[in-house]
């Protein structure tokens, strides 16, 4: 029997965003005893539990962004009659700007759609690859195909699973043309079928990438990135430029760079852009405040590299005879950093309006960027941002902000929130142009849902370590005061 005809006596629950009426993944119901049941990517919760059959049973509702009224007595719930086979309805208003779409990654995306015989999109909708945990998205068009590479991935044989890099090539779920409703993806697997290595190494320790980009080289496409063999989360062993081997589909190292080198490589999300007839390539974790010229010998060549600042040698913010600051594209020193212009603020050596790198929001707090993607829009004719805050006040990283400037390297002045959690990450977050809609009026971007950093001591059921996919709305009236900056 087809996997999307599958029947139960299991009861139903459509969790719906009120204003759309699709459904809203990643709603938490819990019972008074505490069973928790959490909607998958269409919104579904199945309940089977003999013990709350043919009972009222009442369901606290909770969502990240998300909210239903509270009774009179404090209580955000609702009582629902739970009967095999029955289905309800709860429709949420959404507070977050940007809309939640699905999960990427993970197992059982669509897993109580299943059980429920709703429809399901995806040609493996609760498992593919083996793989049930995924962090930081990195994806790029490469030969006329979606790729995506992740870092540390889970799988649910052992609690070590692959931490040398996954790939998978990425398809619109049949009948579709967008990813409202979710990727098939078509993992690059090992002999179990496991998401395999691909920068696999002899010597110890994860090796991640960053800054994957393509570049044409001798006439035809090469897949190329920046790789670094890790001995925990801070410390690095080794670091040089991978590129992807075709015929073996596994990243080969190209050149090792020396170690001491902080910056002089690509990192975050690249992108290209022509200045004064040289095409450059753009990069960094939070703001493209590194480039390079956009040739493959450039690009291993660490001496090539310009780094954005307004610093002097001496630490000092460099400024002309009339007193205006001087941001300018220089060898010697490293980029500045957001946190880096907040403390000039701080202490007086910048103006707020000074700055490049440091949004502020409606009430004028300074928005820190920790990492994200900055790409040009058609539909704004702006550069976009789209970045985690540091030091959240509702999560420590897990509050994702809009912004607009007219050039890659700012002035960014004013920063929307557009989603919030709870006590919960969300970071590394990314924005792929390649998936917009409507002529870039709606864009889709990724990030990693995870406890990690967060003081939660609950991690969300299959949600947590994997990629959740949002759709925001370029024409949301909500946006007005990052479009007025």
């Amino acid at each position: 029997m087809p996997l999307n005809q599958i029947s139960s006596a299991a009861f139903g629950v459509h969790v719906l965003d009120e204003a759309t009426g699709r459904g809203v993944p990643l709603v938490e119901l819990e019972t008074v005893d505490h069973v928790l049941f959490v909607t998958d990517s269409a919104g579904w919760a199945a309940i089977s539990d003999p013990g709350l059959m043919n009972s009222d049973v009442f369901f606290f509702v909770r969502s990240h962004g998300y909210n239903i009224p509270k009774d009179i007595f404090g209580y955000s719930g609702m009582t629902l009659r739970v009967r095999p086979g029955g289905r309800e309805q709860i429709k949420m208003r959404r507070i977050n700007i940007a809309e939640r779409i699905c999960r990427l990654t993970g197992q059982g995306i669509y897993a109580d759609s299943m059980m429920l015989g709703e429809r399901v999109p995806l040609r493996e909708p609760v498992l593919s690859g083996k793989v049930i945990g995924q962090d930081s998205a990195l994806a790029v068009k490469y030969q006329g195909k979606m790729r995506w590479f992740w870092g540390d991935t889970s799988r649910s044989k052992y609690p070590l699973g692959n931490f040398r890099t996954s790939g998978a090539i990425a398809t619109f779920p049949k009948g579709r043309n967008d990813a409202r409703e979710g990727l098939d993806f078509q993992y690059f697997t090992d002999a179990e079928g496991f998401a395999r290595e691909l920068c696999p190494s002899s010597k110890p320790g994860p090796v991640w990438i960053f800054g994957v980009t393509v570049l044409t080289v001798d006439g035809r496409e090469r897949l190329i990135a920046h790789y670094s063999r890790m001995k925990d989360l801070g410390t690095r062993l080794e670091h040089g430029y991978v590129v992807w081997d075709d015929a073996a589909e596994v990243f080969r190292i190209a050149k090792e760079l020396p170690p001491g080198e902080e910056w002089r490589f690509l990192d975050g999300h690249p992108i290209t852009l022509n200045q004064n007839g040289t095409e450059y390539l753009y990069s960094g974790i939070s703001f493209p405040v590194v480039r390079v010229p956009a040739s493959f010998p450039k690009i291993l060549d660490p001496s090539t590299f310009e780094a954005f600042t307004c610093l002097t040698k001496q630490g000092d913010v460099r400024r002309d005879n009339r007193g205006e600051v001087q941001y300018e594209w220089q060898k010697e020193l490293g980029f500045i950093t957001p946190k880096q212009e907040a403390d000039l603020v701080k202490r007086g050596k910048l103006r707020p309006n000074e700055t490049r790198f440091l949004p502020r929001d409606a009430v004028g707090n300074d928005i820190i960027a920790h990492g994200g993607s900055v790409t040009y829009n058609a539909f704004r004719k702006k550069w976009i941002l789209i970045a985690t805050q540091s030091f959240g006040k509702e999560s420590f990283l897990g509050e994702i902000y809009y912004s607009e400037a007219e050039s890659p390297v700012g002035p960014w002045r004013r920063a929307v929130k557009i989603l919030t959690h709870d006590r919960y990450t969300f970071y590394n977050p990314v924005h792929h142009p390649f998936l917009d809609t409507d002529s870039g009026r709606l864009i889709y971007f990724e990030g990693t849902y995870t406890a990690e950093f967060s003081g939660n001591q609950r991690p969300t059921p299959k949600y947590d370590y994997n990629q959740t996919l949002y759709r925001l709305d370029l024409a949301d009236a909500r946006l007005k005061f990052a479009r007025d900056g």
